[in-house]
Formats: structure tokens, sequence, C-alpha cells
């Protein structure tokens, strides 16, 4: 990997080489976070100088940005179709729901539907680096611990290239998510505990047999997989970067992630300004809000709780680089409520067409409290990524929606309930 000059620790600063450690910063330990540090004129020479005269001829998922990745082997590209989801220009959408709610609300709004990936989560932007990292490594076994999508992408991801799975979640995890896990094939160790309970357990078992480790905040490829939404944005918009770009947090590596692919292109002139970051968080499970807002250390929150588990982390592992990509880009961290994501939850898939998760409908739960407290202007730019899809968690959906109406089978009772309906 001749592009990639060595791995800088977000802590301490110390650099290591590709192959001096797996995982995090030999001097800070689990907490000494990494970044994939890369030698950009030699990916100048290739991503600006070959790549972008052929674009049409380009990969439709996120190995169109392979100068831009840590890939060695390109053997060990899994088939699957990931990233490259669609961006949806919601400008009518935005305008009326200004009108309606009395609220100002960003006429340039687009939502980024990353539901659309092949276990329908943003995570398999990570768990594709992963897989090819255990291949060049020789590794047979991979494992990570996670509130749901995580576990079910590296299970999809895994699946694909015939790598097997030990999956440490939570016993709240949502059953959707753990039928994805054991269809596909996926040992699942489900925990009487939190998801931090169960993240201690996987490193605890990576560390005893040798497994490659898939988890947040820990590896520091996954980061470089989940940049690619930043990079597939700003290409979408034709180079145009958002005003704003809201994303749920959990862990922190989604936002974290993608503001380090904002920053590469920038590095690179691909862009002339980078967006603020707008982390969102919820209100059970803020950590990362309190630690913005005090600009103090991490406090974790002993017992999350919230109906959006994907987020329902109480310490965030890759904290340094969530804040980080918050306070660099002059944007924030703010908390919602559950009611607001439940009604994030309808407001999208009314209006838009997309079924986001709890956790995936949290970013533009965000975007509506901002406009509730008068926080965003007419005229930005603003983007908002759907981390999820609303099957990941269908009970809650089922519990926001409502019931369906039932008739008896003859035609004067469906006549009875189309009057009451419009009534």
């Amino acid at each position: 990997m001749e592009h990639i000059q060595h791995l800088k620790c977000v802590k301490c600063g110390r650099e290591h080489t590709a192959d001096e450690t797996l995982y995090t910063c030999l001097d800070c330990g689990i907490d000494g976070t990494l970044d994939v540090i890369y030698d950009m004129t030699v990916v100048a020479q290739r991503f600006l100088k070959h790549r972008w005269n052929q674009r049409q001829s380009a990969p439709t998922s996120i190995w169109r940005y392979l100068d831009l990745l840590p890939v060695q082997d390109t053997r060990y590209i899994p088939n699957l179709q990931i990233g490259w989801t669609p961006l949806y220009d919601c400008r009518d959408f935005a305008e009326q729901y200004s009108r309606q709610r009395g609220v100002t609300f960003p006429r340039y709004l687009c939502i980024k539907d990353d539901g659309r990936n092949p276990t329908a989560s943003f995570k398999d932007r990570a768990s594709a680096m992963a897989v090819v990292k255990a291949k060049e490594l020789g590794k047979e076994v991979i494992t990570c611990a996670s509130t749901g999508n995580a576990a079910s992408s590296l299970a999809g991801l895994a699946a694909s290239m015939g790598i097997t799975t030990y999956i440490f979640v939570p016993e709240t995890a949502p059953t959707a998510k753990v039928a994805q896990l054991l269809m596909y094939g996926a040992n699942v160790i489900m925990v009487k505990g939190s998801y931090d309970q169960a993240f201690d357990l996987c490193l605890q078992a990576s560390d005893t047999w040798g497994w490659y480790s898939r988890n947040s905040g820990y590896n520091p490829y996954l980061g470089e997989g989940k940049k690619t939404a930043a990079l597939e944005i700003c290409e979408q918009l034709d180079w145009e970067v958002p005003d704003k770009v809201f994303v749920s947090v959990g862990d922190g590596c989604i936002i974290g992630g993608m503001w380090k692919g904002f920053c590469d292109l920038y590095e690179l002139g691909m862009i002339t300004r980078r967006p603020q970051m707008i982390g969102v968080q919820a209100e059970g499970a803020n950590p990362l809000v309190t630690a913005f807002e005090s600009g103090q250390a991490i406090r974790p929150v002993d017992h999350p709780t919230t109906l959006a588990d994907s987020i329902a982390v109480g310490y965030p592992r890759d904290a340094a680089k969530a804040l980080r990509a918050v306070r660099d880009s002059k944007g924030r961290m703010i908390s919602v409520s559950d009611a607001q994501i439940l009604d994030a939850m309808k407001t999208l898939a009314r209006n838009t067409g997309v079924f986001a998760e709890p956790a995936g409908a949290t970013a533009f739960a965000g975007l509506q409290k901002l406009a509730e407290q008068s926080l965003i202007d007419k005229d930005e730019r603003v983007t908002v990524v759907v981390t999820g899809n609303g099957l990941k968690d269908i009970d809650t959906a089922i519990r926001t929606a409502g019931k369906p109406f039932l008739v008896e089978p003859d035609f004067a009772s469906v006549q009875e309930i189309i009057a009451t309906i419009r009534s």
C-alpha cells in the first residue's frame, strides 16, 4: 500500500507504519484510535489524473474511490454492491414542510438513503473494508460487537466471501437484525447486558482466539469505508459541497469517517470548502453532546435508553474523531427525544418515501429541531444521511405508523371505513 504513509494516533500523535499495529496506538492502547494518512502526491497522480477522466466507466460502488482506500489486493473486494446510494433532491418537500409547520427549512435539502445498501444500512461501507483487510491478512474469522446493524452488515459481507463470523449483540437487539445474523450463518452470542458490555467481551474473544476485529472506534480501517459516503455526496452534487451535513451518532465512527472524507477531498483540491458536521444523538444516550457542550472529557452513560437501538451507546469508542469532526467543522452536537425521532420517521416516510429505522431518522429529527429553534437559514444547502432502513426495526415502525383497517369481506364495510377515513 505505497499510497499509505502511516497510521497516526488521534490522542498523542504517534505515527505507526501500516504493519506495526492492527488496531490502536501502541502507546495509548484502546483509547488511541488511529487515522489512516495517505501520501496525497501518489493519490493525486492516480485519483485526479486517471480516475476523473473516466468517471462513466468507474464502478457504481465505494470502489470507484479505490485510490483513496487502503486496499492492497483487489481480489478480496466483495461482489455485493456497496455504496453509491441515492441522494434525493427534496426541495419540494422542504418548501411544503416550511409552509405547513411555520418554520424556516433549508431550501436545498437532500436525503442520502444508505438503507439501500446490501444489508440495508450504512455499516456495509465499513464491513466491506473489514472483510478486505481480514482476507489480506489471511484471517479466517471476523468478530464484532454491535447493537445490530454493524453485526448484520459484517455477517452479510463475510458470508459473501466465505468467512466465519462470531457476533456479540445485547439481548435487546431488534428481532429483525438478529434474524439477519442467523440467516447469514453468523455465530450469534447474545449478551445479557448492554452494547458496551458486549463490546468488551468481543475484544477479549478476539484477543484470546486471534480473530480479526471489526469493532468501531478500534479498527482504523472502518472509517475509511465510512468516508466514502462523503465522497459520494460531493460527486453526486457535482462538487457543490453542502453547508451542513446531519448524521446520527452512536459510537461516533460515521461522523468521524465522513469528516475525513471531506478533508481528503479538500486536501486534493476537489472541493474548495468543507461542510459543518451536525451530530445528532438520542437524549437517553448522548454522552458526546454533553462532552461537546461542556468542553470536558467523555462521561459515559451507564444505562443508555432510547428506542433508536443503533445509537444506544453509553461509551462512544470513537469519541475523539467524532468531537474533532464537529469542532473542526464549526458544527455542533445536539440531542433529540424519542418522540422527535418517531415524528421524523413518519415525516420522512410520508413525504419523501424514505423508510428509516429510528437511528436512521435521528439525523432528520436533528434538522427539525434546529429549524424549530430558528437555527437554519432558508438558503442553506443541507444533506441528511439516513443510515438504516425501517425494516430493521419493524416493531417500532408498526407502533409509530398505526394499525390497518379491518373490514368484513363486503363492499358496504369498505364504504363505511372510507367514510370514516374521509371525515
